[in-house]
């Protein structure tokens, strides 16, 4: 089985592209830092992986990620070969992306309003912020 998972963020924004036959790519790369190895400078290593989604993901990956959000990959790790321009061989290794949890919380610029019950009084359905509401602990049965 070729199961990779991965948390980390983003180094760059990602790059979309579509393949000759229209299918949507995007392509990232994300630091991970190792949990508990340091290198000389007491800082903890970070390595640094390519990422390639597909289709409706690749969309959704070009549209709403960019430098430093942190997102969750699920994927295959592939593994292949190329020249440099030195004339020597290279390996290179991606992740071809099956799942992108994006775990940095969206900021689309909406102040949202905060839900009081005197608004709520008033007519106003405002959500709560962060879907929660303010309850006064005189009120509750228990």
């Amino acid at each position: 089985m070729n199961k990779i998972t991965l948390i980390g963020n983003l180094t760059r924004d990602p790059e979309q592209s579509t393949t000759q036959s229209g299918i949507s790519t995007c392509r990232f790369t994300i630091a991970v830092n190792r949990r508990f190895q340091q290198n000389a400078d007491g800082g903890r290593v970070t390595d640094f992986f390519r990422i390639i989604t597909w289709r409706q993901q690749a969309d959704n990956c070009a549209r709403f990620l960019s430098k430093g959000n942190k997102v969750a990959v699920v994927g295959e790790l592939q593994a292949s070969t190329y020249v440099d321009k030195n004339g020597e061989t290279r390996i290179s290794l991606d992740v071809s992306a099956d799942e992108v949890e994006f775990l940095t919380p969206r900021s689309d610029g909406a102040q949202q309003e905060r839900y009081s019950p005197a608004s709520a009084t008033a007519g106003n359905n405002a959500p709560a912020s962060g879907g929660f509401v303010d309850v006064d602990d005189d009120t509750l049965p228990f």
